[in-house]
């Protein structure tokens, strides 16, 4: 049996702040829902955006934004 370093109460405390990491982004996504704007993913490097009509796609549904930030760069 694999005997583990740490204690039972980190693995307590670990869990606890995951449960909440995982509830802020829960929250987070179902905010930009309802304002329309599209949550980012990355799935094995891939950028996947769920559209606000819960559509995933590769493409990103701002491109001009990052012509906005090259030119902002090079200022």
């Amino acid at each position: 049996m694999h005997k583990d370093k740490l204690s039972l109460e980190t693995h307590r405390q670990a869990r606890k702040l995951l449960r909440i990491a995982n509830r802020a982004a829960k929250t987070a996504q179902e905010k930009n829902r309802k304002k329309g704007i599209p949550n980012v993913y990355d799935f094995n490097g891939h950028l996947y955006y769920e559209l606000p009509n819960g559509e995933l796609t590769k493409e990103d549904p701002y491109p001009l934004s990052k012509e906005t930030d090259s030119n902002e760069e090079k200022c």
